[in-house]
């Protein structure tokens, strides 16, 4: 039994072999969303710095967090949108295109368009960070083998048995002032340096060892006070910053939404208005 075979030619020149990708479009509205997003994140800055005061009245550590967020999200609703909206607008027309794929190419450009921005965007953060972590490092390396605390180990080494009363009230102090930096560095003042601050006490301020002991742990409570408030609020920085990262994911979703969005919306407008 014979079979026919039927041979249909494909004419290769109906094939689109050019990618429909506008990437001058993409360009523009990537350059245009970076800019905004820098102006706006300046504008923010400054408002949000003014806002914060340590006098009565001044915004909250947790209003200020509230206000970021809600500009962040602000911002990137304007800066993608923008962006989004002139891809669309500026990219070329695509004839005899289903509509359903002329909304897939829109949204592709508009997102391009956000992933671009965000990546020029970083970069010039990026840059101002690493020069600004860099000057951090070169004036903190100095400072890693500070003349205090080289001089608490040479007070160590030739601490004799019993205070002198012969050293003047400068020295005294800048010894006692050493001591108190190390332990509140290490946490802890150990028992020797403590009884060593008595006898100073005793003999260079003229009093009892029992009030000399008492003003030692005055100032030693004063001192771990001082720590711990420093710690708590080391700890609401870094919550704070916790924060700040996760409200800036959020509103980068939302600006990669609202970018596919307003290409969309903008190139349905380049279509009608051809």
């Amino acid at each position: 039994m014979a079979t026919d075979t039927t041979i249909v030619a494909v004419d290769a020149t109906s094939t689109p072999t050019v990618s429909t990708v506008s990437w001058a479009a993409i360009i523009a509205g990537a350059v245009v969303a970076s800019a905004v997003s820098v102006l706006l994140l300046a504008l923010g800055s400054g408002f949000g710095l003014a806002s914060v005061s340590p006098w009565a009245g001044g915004a909250s550590p947790i209003t200020f967090t509230v206000m970021t967020a809600i500009w962040l999200i602000v911002m990137q609703w304007i800066a993608s949108g923008l962006g989004g909206y002139l891809t669309g607008r500026l990219r070329t027309r695509w004839i005899g295109t289903h509509v359903h794929e002329v909304f897939f190419r829109d949204t592709a450009h508009g997102f391009l368009s956000w992933a671009l921005a965000t990546v020029i965007t970083a970069a010039l953060f990026s840059s101002a960070a690493i020069m600004a972590a860099s000057a951090g490092v070169h004036a903190a390396a100095p400072a890693a083998m500070s003349t205090q605390a080289l001089g608490y180990d040479v007070d160590v080494l030739f601490r004799s048995a019993h205070p002198d009363a012969t050293p003047s009230a400068a020295d005294i102090h800048a010894e006692a002032a050493r001591i108190l930096a190390t332990g509140a560095a290490n946490g802890a003042v150990p028992a020797a340096d403590r009884t060593w601050l008595d006898e100073l006490i005793v003999v260079h301020a003229g009093v009892s060892q029992a009030e000399a002991d008492q003003r030692v742990g005055t100032v030693i409570d004063r001192e771990q006070a001082a720590v711990v408030q420093a710690k708590q609020a080391a700890d609401t920085a870094r919550k704070a910053a916790a924060a700040f990262a996760i409200f800036t994911g959020l509103s980068m979703l939302i600006g990669a939404l609202i970018a596919c969005v307003a290409a969309a919306l903008g190139g349905l407008e380049r279509d009608q208005h051809p």
